[in-house]
């Protein structure tokens, strides 16, 4: 109800950010400056609830307009309600690292679990920004796998597993255009996207059955200096 409010708000101000974004059912569909005051709102409005009620939950609408924010920011970052799609994915990267940031910092200083939606809208934004991007070179293509690979073992060491699963889809999708390049305009293609999808099932079933063994190793064995970066204060997954 908080965004509607302050949309009604602006409607009878006539005071929007960056000119008149148009209905109210835009709100979910484009990405406007003039939204701003709406997700600030929402996020405000969300803190004050949780001094009062410490419910878990009530982070999912503050995580979610930040989310949102991150995209409406762009035009307003850039002084122009036009902007091209390279400017949002940098501007949604960097703003999904900072959600991812301070996730971790809630993370490691309550027991109960307030950063799983941060973590969750975090990734998506930074993830997405990331995958988006049109990086024509192959070197960056493996960055891109490698900073991938590098969320698959965070999600270890924060025991979330948001990380892995993004950062799968980033590994197989790296998998699935190196089988492109190297069978491209051949009639092996077919085939080696077959045996790539069958890959990812196995794999995903062997990490079932082998995951807590895994973690086990993994964090046994990891240095000291990255065992105090844990979130240790959180309760252990359910």
């Amino acid at each position: 109800m908080t965004p509607l409010v302050i949309y009604g708000i602006e409607r009878v101000t006539g005071f929007w950010p960056q000119g008149d974004p148009g209905t109210y059912r835009d709100y979910h569909i484009w990405v406007k400056g003039s939204w701003l005051f709406m997700e600030a709102g929402t996020i405000i409005a969300g803190f004050i609830t949780l001094k009062f009620f410490r419910f878990p939950f009530l982070t999912a609408p503050i995580a979610f307009s930040l989310w949102y924010m991150s995209m409406d920011l762009t035009p307003l970052l850039l002084g122009q309600p036009e902007f091209t799609w390279a400017e949002r994915e940098w501007v949604s990267l960097w703003f999904g690292l900072l959600m991812l940031l301070f996730s971790y910092r809630i993370d490691r200083r309550t027991k109960e679990d307030y950063a799983f939606w941060g973590y969750l809208f975090g990734m998506l934004a930074f993830w997405g920004g990331m995958s988006l991007m049109n990086n024509d070179s192959e070197l960056n293509k493996f960055y891109y796998c490698l900073i991938n690979l590098a969320l698959i073992l965070l999600s270890v060491l924060l025991q979330r597993r948001v990380f892995i699963v993004f950062g799968s889809l980033g590994v197989f999708g790296y998998l699935g255009h190196l089988s492109y390049r190297v069978f491209k305009d051949s009639l092996l293609f077919p085939f080696a996207l077959t045996l790539l999808g069958l890959l990812i099932i196995y794999l995903g079933v062997l990490y079932q059955r082998k995951r807590k063994a895994w973690e086990d190793y993994l964090l046994k064995n990891l240095p000291v200096g990255l065992k105090r970066l844990q979130p240790s204060n959180r309760l252990p997954p359910q």
